[in-house]
């Protein structure tokens, strides 16, 4: 897994009311308020992680559907601080910002010791991977696994998988092919996230372009995304806004969400609501979004793809068959449900939203949910994938949430609704004040003529 979950740790964006633009939140450390709120993020964030636990490994060696359950949440608080924060001549603004993660046992439904069997990424995903080589090459590639006792599942602790576990095989790889894995140490699912930034960005302060507040300027110094397949969706800089005429939130999920997705992220408008006292508009994804190529021309070029609803990231996770979709194939292709045991979509708790104060643009709540999903079936070569059926298969999904809540929800809401509202009826007040005292000289002015 790459860089990628948080989807407001930084922009606020500004929203279009009754589809007209605001004025949206200028980085500027001269604006005590949206400036510490963007620097020091207030909203608490959790990441609940749920594991989808095989309970027929052995049946599905011989070709059968696969059976699974839910495991989880296991939820860990998000920390995260930005740092090596530089203003720019050309009204642009850089940072790091670092992340780390901590077990919250009583919110979670076990704990990290629980133990869950899910597919062996190393070896289904290689085998996929060698499945137009030389039938030598896979064969010599099923003797490496033997050799290491590496089998087509993992039962593990959430920890391990979590977190990273000791494999002589990913010694092996990193000692013989350097780079051929993301990790260099344990693996682990989310091993590269804990204690580490998501990259430099640089995005612009809006300072003299309102319409450029947050947009951002590079990564790492890149301008594009180098694991998408086409130009046409590499550039950074037509995104993270809310766009003028109309009700759309257009996120980089490269700067938003802890697994790289390869990809921007359009978010459309829903509905208005209320949130503890206080409006906000929630913006959800679109159908489209995981849609594939026949289906929603512009997703072309994140193909080769499959059934809607998956999104093919092979081509940025070092050609691994994974793919990304909504939690239990939410809004997928209803042939996923049929492949797959133990899946139950809905709305309410596999959709993903943001909901946005509509005047500043300041994130109210989110909740991001995406699942991470292998490609596997029967490789002829590597007797590790034994009869396996041609499935994707979902391995985890997570949730990454936040909300204001506590001291500076009173804050925002004395500020941004109270203080309004006060003084609107304070300017209603003066308006009649002033016509009563304009009526009382009309009428003294009269009576004593």
């Amino acid at each position: 897994m790459s860089e990628v979950t948080k989807i407001i740790s930084g922009p606020m964006v500004s929203v279009p009311e009754r589809g007209r633009p605001t004025i949206n939140t200028v980085i500027d450390p001269n604006n005590d308020m949206s400036y510490t709120m963007w620097r020091d993020i207030p909203v608490p964030f959790f990441m609940s992680v749920y594991f989808f636990n095989i309970l027929n490994p052995q049946e599905l060696l011989k070709g059968e559907k696969p059976m699974v359950e839910q495991r989880g949440p296991y939820v860990y608080r998000k920390r995260c601080q930005k740092d090596n924060i530089t203003f720019h001549a050309n009204d642009t603004v850089s940072y790091l910002e670092y992340r780390s993660y901590f077990f919250e046992p009583s919110m979670s439904a076990g704990n990290e010791s629980d133990v869950v069997t899910i597919p062996n990424m190393l070896v289904l995903g290689a085998a996929i991977m060698m499945e137009n080589q030389p039938y030598l090459v896979r064969l010599m590639i099923s003797a490496t696994f033997k050799k290491f006792k590496e089998g087509p599942f993992l039962t593990k602790s959430v920890g391990e998988l979590m977190w990273g576990y000791d494999s002589e095989l990913v010694e092996f790889l990193n000692s013989y092919f350097p780079g051929m894995l993301p990790s260099t140490g344990k693996f682990g699912l989310f091993a590269e996230f804990n204690n580490s930034n998501t990259g430099l960005f640089t995005i612009f302060t809006g300072q003299n372009d309102i319409r450029k507040a947050h947009k951002v300027d590079s990564w790492n110094g890149l301008t594009e995304v180098r694991c998408d397949h086409r130009p046409y969706f590499n550039h950074f800089r037509d995104k993270g806004q809310i766009l003028n005429n109309g009700m759309v939130l257009s996120l980089p999920l490269h700067s938003r969400v802890d697994i790289c997705i390869c990809r921007s992220m359009e978010l459309v408008y829903q509905r208005p609501g209320v949130m503890k006292g206080i409006p906000l508009y929630r913006f959800v994804a679109p159908k489209t979004l995981f849609a594939n190529g026949t289906d929603y021309a512009p997703n072309e070029g994140f193909c080769p793809c499959r059934q809607s609803g998956l999104l093919n990231v092979s081509s940025c996770r070092h050609n691994s068959p994974v793919f990304i979709s909504h939690p239990h194939f939410y809004n997928a292709d209803p042939v996923l449900l049929d492949y797959v045991q133990g899946l139950s979509p809905n709305e309410d708790e596999h959709g993903l939203f943001i909901d946005i104060h509509p005047q500043t643009g300041v994130p109210l709540n989110v909740s991001i949910r995406l699942q991470l999903n292998l490609y596997m079936k029967k490789v002829s070569g590597i007797t590790e994938t034994s009869k396996i059926s041609e499935v994707v298969m979902p391995m985890i999904w997570f949730e990454e949430s936040g909300y204001i809540d506590g001291p500076i929800l009173t804050t925002f809401h004395t500020n941004l609704v109270i203080l309004p509202a006060v003084m609107e009826y304070m300017q209603y007040g003066f308006i009649a004040l002033g016509l009563l005292t304009i009526i009382i000289a009309f009428l003294v002015h009269h009576r004593a003529r």
